[in-house]
């Protein structure tokens, strides 16, 4: 497979784009406007109201909501909610956009063809199964007493989006370098790189549930969780499994736990990557991965301490970073060899 930068140029500008999908998305649920639009228009939803008789129309949907019915607003207060999260579904129009757009082009200069097409084919459906997914948990907001997304539902939306995210990342650097380059003595950091980009994963998809279920609300000290390690209620729900979708002390505790879990590994992958002889840039790609997972943790602990919406929203954001650089330090390790494993010889030396 030949490099082509203008192909991962491309996806990797739609990885981009995914994360700003995740600013939006994250700031529509901290102001608690994820149901403030119950209708769904792919095609036309671009065209924003523009008369009175459009504005008493959304607004009687808005009115509806089991939101409104505990928290009732004027229009002009529901305006302030429908702007963010209408921008965020124009931004997931746009990204549709500069994916259909390039794709065309690139079939028809027969860059992308065979394998190639059919992957990218099959990312475009994840993220049109990702927009599906997303309206069906707006309509929750019309079920009675229903006033934010579900954990069972914003949870999986977000892991969801971050697997697309991954591909994404993914399938961008390996247009871009399509031939693994040689890293000798790493073939043990390909695995705790593997590692990283896992633990976050699981790491990120708890973190919307305690987002979603509101478990910053409680246990706002740290390390302890109120003066205990394990707080008591865990299993307070039935059946038992929706105590870690539900159950606040659980989500947080599961979070909590898998955050250190995550930060010891990503902290001591980073370390032994800058221990190596490595490349300039695989270097610098292991400091910022230290950096960046140090700035995570000291973010959650705060969130947590101070109980602020706010700053987990920031906290969700460095999430996503850490996720994307963790995923560029495993790329760049697919040559990784094993110790005195002799590098094969360039092309031109055979």
């Amino acid at each position: 497979m030949k490099a082509d930068r203008a192909l991962g140029n491309w996806v990797l500008i739609l990885a981009c784009m995914v994360f700003g999908m995740t600013i939006g998305g994250g700031h529509a649920r901290t102001i608690g406007a994820g149901f403030s639009i119950q209708v769904w228009r792919p095609f036309t939803g671009f065209i924003p109201p523009h008369s009175a008789a459009d504005w008493a129309y959304l607004f009687g949907l808005f009115q509806k909501t089991a939101l409104y019915q505990s928290h009732p607003i004027s229009l002009d207060g529901y305006k302030a909610l429908f702007w963010p999260m209408f921008l965020d579904r124009c931004w997931g129009r746009l990204m549709a956009l500069v994916f259909l757009v390039p794709f065309a082009v690139f079939l028809i200069q027969e860059r992308l063809r065979g394998r190639r097409a059919l992957w990218m084919g099959f990312i475009f459906l994840c993220g049109a199964g990702q927009a599906a997914f997303g309206w069906y948990m707006v309509q929750t907001g019309m079920q009675p007493g229903v006033t934010s997304p579900p954990p069972a539902w914003a949870g999986p939306h977000l892991g969801s989006a971050m697997l697309i995210f991954f591909l994404l990342i993914w399938t961008g650097l390996t247009f871009r370098t399509p031939e693994p380059l040689p890293v000798a003595g790493a073939a043990h950091l390909r695995c705790w790189a593997t590692a990283s980009v896992v633990l976050i994963w699981c790491t990120m998809g708890f973190g919307a549930l305690v987002a979603t279920s509101n478990a910053i609300t409680v246990f706002n000290t740290f390390p302890t969780m109120d003066g205990v390690w394990v707080p008591p209620g865990m299993f307070d729900l039935h059946p038992e499994l929706l105590n870690f979708v539900q159950n606040k002390a659980t989500v947080q505790f599961c979070h909590r736990l898998l955050a250190t879990v995550t930060a010891l590994t990503v902290l001591t992958t980073a370390v032994m990557g800058l221990r190596m002889k490595l490349s300039p840039a695989l270097r610098d790609n292991f400091l910022l991965l230290a950096g960046l997972v140090a700035l995570q943790y000291l973010l959650g602990m705060t969130t947590i301490v101070l109980g602020s919406a706010n700053l987990g929203y920031v906290h969700e954001l460095n999430a996503v970073l850490l996720f994307a650089t963790a995923i560029a330090a495993r790329h760049k390790l697919r040559g990784a060899l094993p110790v005195n494993l002799p590098q094969p010889l360039p092309a031109a030396a055979e």
